[in-house]
């Protein structure tokens, strides 16, 4: 398995942004793998925001209850915000957009959105086609209310599309000014190997990032993904460092997501109780949440540059950005990794 180096500490720029004429805490930032882009080191994931009863997700929040979140990470000095178009059915990416826009300029801002999942009817309606691809470019855009997208994802591998075809209208994207840089998300290494060789082949923008499922219940990236991007100069950015939350309550307590979330419930098991219980304890120990246990231990993987953390209470933040100053022991690695059973692939089968 992938060696994890606690304490690894990633070049900062700077002691403050501006931002609204005023400078606000520090924040450690990183280079978004091999480019100039900085990101900071936590990113706020904006699933978490939609209108109710616009898609599948009925405990996200609506714009006026998400305008707080928005706030709390920009005074903490969080730079990057990550969404997708098929989040509560694009009223994700509207409150993302018009609310961030409302309050910072927007070459402050890094937004990152995903295509692929299905946006409108017909065989055409979702996937990564240069027809699907170039609709919902725009489709994307006119929802955040931008000219672009600083970071552009595929979701998911899309099996009934030639990745040539997908690769070259992404670099058409890009050329167009739509979108910065490109990124993918949860797919096999193999696959991701073979986007970054088709690219560099015909000349087309490669990927910087990899969004994937990473975190103390779930490490099978760690087998091929992670020492993949640590090679290539891609940063991964996980989605779900937390567990959906499993990681920073007891094991039997419940939320009104994890009530209603069905796909959450398919990535973990009552195996993974043992390691829930080691992170409480080294929480408590050290007279910190769960929470900041959980996401120091994914933050000192050399691999990652920001884990994309949600937020639905006050605490969710200042529990990510505090994570940042917790520097986990060996000793302590050691207790938090040693219950882990391997498990088959999860979270984009």
């Amino acid at each position: 398995m992938f060696s994890v180096k606690p304490g690894r500490r990633w070049q900062l720029f700077g002691d403050a942004i501006p931002l609204r004429n005023r400078y606000i805490r520090l924040m450690d930032y990183v280079n978004l793998g091999t480019t100039g882009l900085k990101v900071s080191r936590i990113c706020l994931g904006c699933m978490s925001y939609g209108e109710p009863g616009r898609g599948n997700h009925e405990w996200s929040l609506g714009a006026d209850d998400a305008k707080p979140f928005f706030r709390q990470a920009l005074d903490a000095g969080i730079n990057f915000f990550d969404t997708a178009n098929v989040y509560s059915a694009g009223s994700s990416e509207e409150i993302t957009g018009s609310t961030l826009l409302s309050m910072a300029p927007r070459e402050e801002l890094v937004i990152a959105t995903k295509v692929h999942g299905r946006m409108g009817p017909g065989p055409n309606g979702q996937g990564l086609s240069r027809k699907a691809i170039m609709t919902e470019i725009d489709n994307s855009l006119r929802r955040l209310g931008t000219d672009y997208v600083d970071l552009y994802q595929i979701h998911r591998w899309d099996y009934d599309t030639p990745i040539e075809e997908t690769l070259e209208a992404l670099h058409d994207v890009v050329k167009a000014g739509k979108a910065r840089y490109i990124g993918a998300s949860s797919m096999h290494a193999w696959q991701f190997a073979q986007t970054l060789y088709l690219a560099d082949l015909n000349g087309w923008t490669r990927f910087v990032s990899m969004q994937n499922h990473y975190n103390l219940l779930y490490r099978e990236e760690e087998r091929e993904m992670l020492p993949l991007c640590l090679d290539q100069g891609i940063s991964a950015i996980p989605w779900s460092p937390l567990a959906r939350g499993r990681l920073t309550r007891p094991w039997n307590e419940q939320t009104t997501r994890s009530e209603n979330d069905d796909f959450g419930r398919s990535l973990y098991g009552d195996s993974d109780q043992g390691i829930v219980g080691v992170v409480i304890d080294i929480a408590n120990a050290r007279g910190v949440s769960a929470a900041q246990v959980a996401l120091a231990w994914v933050l000192a993987n050399p691999a990652v540059a920001s884990p994309i953390v949600g937020a639905t209470k006050a605490h969710h933040l200042s529990d990510a950005v505090a994570a940042l100053d917790v520097h986990l022991e060996e000793s302590e690695i050691e207790r938090l990794e040693k219950n882990y059973t391997v498990r088959g692939v999860a979270g984009f089968r």
